[in-house]
């Protein structure tokens, strides 16, 4: 008798990805018992931050998956195909998905800043009915504000992001 196939168990990591850095990384590494990691970039952020373009984004998170070596992360670009002029929400994003992937079990990753804010977010108390969330603080203390801030005085931003990264980000990136 064969065992029946177990459902797929995919983390969705959602950010601005404005840009990926070594803080990212060290919530994903904790991530490798999932099947599949989807770094999603935030199209249009629900509290209305302002971020670099979002394929430009996207572009970082290719390159910072290429970098690192977790072969179960994978960028995720369909909050793009959600966005109605708006902000596209968690709710609407994880109800894709699981339509999307109908025997998945999804789990939302969050961020210890975002975790303290999870109240706000649009259905919340839904989400937690139909959905685990994780809450994933980053073992290493680096945001995408201090490469910002970095590149804008023109120092170095090794140590805060991926060799790739390193090499290709400038602060005109993020002018508008």
């Amino acid at each position: 008798m064969s065992k029946p196939d177990l459902p797929q168990k995919i983390a969705i990591f959602g950010s601005a990805f404005n840009p990926p850095t070594l803080g990212h990384l060290s919530v994903i590494e904790r991530l490798s018992h999932f099947d599949k990691v989807f770094l999603v970039p935030s199209f249009a952020h629900a509290w209305g931050k302002q971020m670099a373009d979002f394929d430009k984004r996207c572009h970082w998170v290719s390159m910072f998956i290429n970098d690192v070596s977790c072969t179960n992360v994978e960028l995720c670009t369909d909050e793009q195909a959600l966005d109605a002029g708006n902000s596209v929400t968690t709710w609407a994003l994880l109800n894709h998905l699981q339509e999307t992937y109908p025997n998945a079990e999804l789990t939302f990753v969050i961020g210890p800043d975002n975790f303290l804010k999870f109240s706000k977010f649009y259905k919340a108390e839904e989400i937690l009915s139909k959905w685990a969330v994780l809450a994933c603080p980053e073992t290493v203390p680096v945001r995408s504000t201090q490469i910002r801030e970095s590149l804008e005085k023109g120092e170095s931003i090794e140590g805060l992001t991926t060799a790739s990264l390193v090499d290709l980000l400038q602060d005109s990136d993020f002018n508008a």
